[in-house]
């Protein structure tokens, strides 16, 4: 019984310390910022080219992706549809695919810096 439980304690070091948790926050930090870096640069390359034909554009998260690995973009639609729900494809994921690469990128990188910042201390109020 004594090795069971010094196992349990064992354990328990790694899950429960706050260094774990620091340690995630600083990865959501990080990737949050390379997004907002990455849709930064997505913006200033919509701009200048925009700038420079006297027109407006926009780079679709699609284009960019079918770009990389249009492979990849053709079998989201069956995997969505078959995986998780039909639904799901022609409102929602067409809608995101279609928006500026600078804009998903910053919503994204938004999102994960506000996953990863620090939890107020509440004063003179218990944290349930």
């Amino acid at each position: 019984m004594g090795v069971v439980r010094r196992l349990i304690d064992w354990v328990a070091t790694f899950t429960t310390t706050e260094d774990n948790d620091a340690m995630i926050r600083g990865f959501l930090r990080f990737f949050g910022l390379l997004f907002l870096a990455g849709a930064f640069i997505f913006l200033i390359y919509d701009g200048t080219k925009s700038i420079a034909d006297h027109a407006i554009y926009v780079t679709p998260l699609g284009y960019v992706w079918a770009s990389v690995h249009q492979n990849s973009l053709l079998l989201l639609q069956p995997a969505i549809e078959r995986h998780v729900a039909v639904w799901l494809w022609n409102p929602v994921i067409q809608t995101i695919l279609e928006q500026p690469m600078w804009l998903v990128l910053g919503i994204v990188g938004v999102i994960l810096i506000l996953l990863g910042r620090k939890k107020k201390k509440l004063i003179g109020y218990a944290r349930d």
